[in-house]
């Protein structure tokens, strides 16, 4: 499957809003924390980028590693530099 390219913000958006979307979560009321996506090189799915480090996360392992997995098959990280806007770029 050809993967999808969304820059930092996007992909911490997406998986934000699954995460929040589940059913055990959304019945806890549990806001977690949804760290930056961190660039890597691709694994052997040919996935480029990673999470770590979620806040306010205990007892829900499982579940953000599912949203995690879905997430990584579907979307890789930009890895697109955007200009500065700086007419005289050299």
């Amino acid at each position: 499957m050809i993967r999808k390219t969304l820059n930092a913000s996007q992909l911490q958006q997406e998986v934000n809003r699954r995460i929040h979307r589940l059913q055990e979560i959304v019945e806890d009321g549990v806001k977690i924390r949804v760290p930056r996506p961190q660039l890597q090189e691709p694994d052997k799915t040919g996935c480029n980028w990673n999470m770590t480090n979620f806040g306010n996360a205990i007892g829900f392992d499982r579940a953000i590693a599912d949203v995690m997995k879905a997430v990584r098959a579907e979307y890789n990280l930009s890895t697109e530099v955007k200009s500065s806007g700086n007419p005289f770029e050299d």
